[in-house]
């Protein structure tokens, strides 16, 4: 076995210097890109060509010997750096790729796909097969090299995509959303013809045989990911999830699971990018995932290893060799027929089989064009292949650079000419309210339930439509959590089961524990959950607890939002008919508007209600001075809700009134109306011994005649 041995003193000190100097050259041309309204990307790719042999190392050739590899280990220790950028950068686009939503435009999504893969992979191919042979890096794999560069010219780039969406405030049009779902189509196709034509390059072949096994390992591959490989993320996830506790250990996980399907990927003879692309996918699927993982899978990748990628990426291109008449016009003509392909192949395939109008197909066609982020990797790749020479693999940098710049204005002027529907401005009204809403950000809820032999609680049945309806928006993973206190593991399985058949289609996790309940609660909170459901329907009128002792004191210190009923629906309507919900403007009263619109389906109605105060002692000149300041805005935050309510298609109305007692008012409101449920907003911290949610809350949770949910959640 031969010694490890570490890189030598010099080129440590090198690829230190190399780092630092790319990393704050990217971002600083990265910013000027921004304020120019070119992406990020365009400025990290100049960074190298600014500090390369293009310019200052070609010019100053000592300060190119600190920038640019010097010796084959100087090289490999940036290679590797540059390597954790690719891998990041694609997890991160594996992230956000998501299913359903190519599911949901996929008439329109594929064909743009399928328009803007076909023709850029032909005409790609036929200027492959006809280029200069010194353009080779192997004169003998032309037909390799001509796979390669049509397969380069059918990937789209959707980081630069998605960016010029951003920019332009239409990620979420329809039309932005098809563009972003037909890049993620291009983007999977992409890939598995790349990992074709890599597989045949290593293995020098273009024999049937080695053509089918090429394939038939990303055929194997895909399969496996998408089942074994899927049910095993989700298992460690879980594992990782329930059963460790230090703080970003779902971090480390995510980077573990992604390094180790990138190693599987390669051992294939794939790319081990593609591995990372994938396994973002399959991590992007599960509700499980906490949303600050890819917070932080964006902090390493935006924000430090990518820049390096791509200044890398720049560092390797030489645009002086470029200044050749005979060069120019090639890459004039390479930048021309990429252009063609994807803007022809994405027009005519939307209009023919879409049916899309001109300007909407159009911009499919100016969408896809943009090349930046992939095309690099694609371009590194068949670099240290041998596939592309040192001149090609500049040029399709360039190449990659000119699309990239060319997206954003070409898609103003395109969707300009766009307008929304009526159905596509009531999506857009729901989605923008679900961004600022509690429920919004729940993907993973805890329901402590107990132990019993005999039944399911009443209770359960508000929580089950809760839990059913925010899955019907976006899927959940719920936690049953019993503690084992007066009955067998047998039954309490049993009554778990029981209760999991409320919640059909839902990814039910049962737990049974033992130790005390408020404390095995409180710990399993801590555990990346977003929502923690308790029912108190139990309660002694002569106690000086709001709900009841455990509920009082999970709630008072729970690290994450609580929803808490106290009351039995057994004797009410259910679903409820009319849903009250008391609002002050704040925070804490628009999360119980959230929670209340949720609970309320399409033949009930929801009544916002906010009372005015009036001053014991106020004369009627200075009482109808009050009401003339106070009334308007009262009215504006009702008005707010209501029109909140309408967006997510629940029929709602307001009510103003004035009163010295808001809470008796609200109560004499609520029997006279005949109301089934009324909806309390908090936003409680801990801060003593005992649950204190206010005098008002707390007086219409003792006397409402009908249950109470209360909305929990500190800002």
């Amino acid at each position: 076995m031969q010694a490890f041995t570490a890189a030598p003193h010099h080129d440590v000190l090198v690829l230190l210097i190399q780092i630092a100097l790319l990393l704050a050259c990217a971002r600083l041309l990265g910013e000027l890109a921004q304020r120019f309204g070119q992406p990020t990307v365009v400025g990290e790719i100049l960074a190298g060509i600014v500090l390369g042999p293009s310019l200052l190392s070609g010019f100053f050739p000592a300060v190119g010997h600190w920038i640019v590899p010097q010796t084959p280990e100087s090289g490999h220790l940036l290679e590797v750096v540059s390597l954790f950028g690719a891998m990041f950068l694609l997890l991160l686009t594996g992230l956000e790729t998501d299913l359903r939503l190519i599911r949901r435009h996929s008439r329109t999504a594929l064909a743009a796909s399928a328009g803007g893969i076909i023709v850029p992979f032909a005409t790609g191919f036929m200027l492959g097969q006809y280029l200069p042979g010194a353009l080779l890096a192997d004169n003998g794999q032309r037909l390799v090299f001509a796979l390669f560069l049509a397969t380069a010219m059918s990937i789209s780039a959707i980081p630069v995509i998605a960016k010029v969406l951003l920019d332009l405030n239409l990620m979420r049009r329809d039309i932005g959303q098809t563009i972003i779902a037909a890049g993620m189509a291009d983007d999977a196709v992409g890939w598995m013809l790349l990992s074709v034509v890599v597989g045949l390059a290593r293995s020098g072949e273009l024999e049937a045989g080695a053509v089918a096994w090429s394939v038939g390992k990303v055929v194997l591959f895909m399969v496996v990911s998408f089942t074994a490989a899927r049910w095993l993320v989700a298992r460690t996830i879980a594992v990782v999830q329930d059963r460790m506790g230090s703080h970003f250990r779902m971090l480390s996980a995510v980077v573990v699971l992604t390094f180790a399907w990138g190693s599987v990927a390669q051992a294939l003879g794939l790319e081990a990018m593609l591995g990372a692309f994938v396994m973002g996918i399959l991590l992007g699927q599960l509700p499980r995932l906490p949303h600050r993982i890819p917070e932080h899978i964006e902090q390493m990748a935006i924000g430090i290893f990518a820049p390096i990628f791509f200044a890398v990426a720049g560092l390797k291109v030489n645009a002086r060799s470029l200044l050749e008449p005979r060069l120019i016009v090639i890459t004039l003509l390479v930048i021309l027929v990429a252009s063609f392909g994807k803007v022809v192949g994405g027009y005519f395939a939307t209009r023919l089989f879409a049916r899309c109008d001109h300007w909407t197909a159009l911009s499919f066609g100016v969408g896809l064009n943009a090349r930046g982020a992939m095309e690099i990797i694609i371009a590194s790749i068949g670099l240290s292949l041998g596939i592309l020479s040192q001149e090609m693999f500049s040029i399709i940098v360039v190449m990659a650079i000119t699309t990239s710049v060319m997206a954003p204005p070409l898609l103003r002027w395109t969707l300009s000419h766009i307008r929304p529907g009526e159905n596509e401005m009531r999506r857009l009204q729901r989605e923008e309210a679900a961004e600022t809403s509690l429920l919004g950000a729940v993907r993973r809820v805890l329901l402590p339930v107990r132990c019993v032999t005999n039944e399911r609680r009443s209770i359960m049945t508000l929580e089950a439509q809760l839990v059913t309806q925010m899955h019907s928006h976006e899927p959940l993973a719920l936690t049953l959590l019993t503690v084992r206190d007066g009955c067998t593991r047998e039954e309490a399985a049993a009554h778990l089961d029981r209760i999991a058949e409320l919640f059909p289609g839902i990814d039910v996790t049962r737990k049974i524990v033992e130790g005390r309940v408020g404390d095995v609660i409180l710990d399993e909170a801590q555990k990346d959950y977003d929502l923690l459901l308790l029912g108190a329907s139990n309660v002694d009128p002569s106690s000086r607890e709001l709900f009841n002792p455990l509920v009082d004191y999970v709630m008072r210190v729970s690290p994450c939002p609580t929803l808490v009923v106290k009351g039995r629906l057994s004797d009410y309507h259910w679903p409820p008919q009319r849903v009250l919900i008391p609002t002050n403007g704040s925070i804490a009263s628009r999360n119980a508007a959230d929670v209340g619109f949720m609970l309320s389906d399409s033949s009930a109605e929801a009544v916002v209600l906010h009372v005015v105060r009036e001053p014991e002692g106020t004369r009627a000149h200075n009482r109808e001075t009050m009401l003339e300041v106070e009334m308007p805005a009262a009215r504006a935050i009702v008005d707010e809700l209501v029109k909140r309510g309408e967006v997510q298609e629940v029929r709602t109305t307001g009510e103003v009134l004035c009163s010295r007692e808001s809470d008796q008012t609200i109560l004499r409101y609520a029997e006279a109306e005949g109301v089934d449920l009324i909806v309390l907003g908090t936003d409680l911290r801990p801060g003593s011994d005992r649950l204190f949610l206010g005098p008002r809350v707390e007086r219409i949770l003792m006397n409402a005649h009908c249950p109470v949910a209360i909305v929990n959640a500190p800002q």
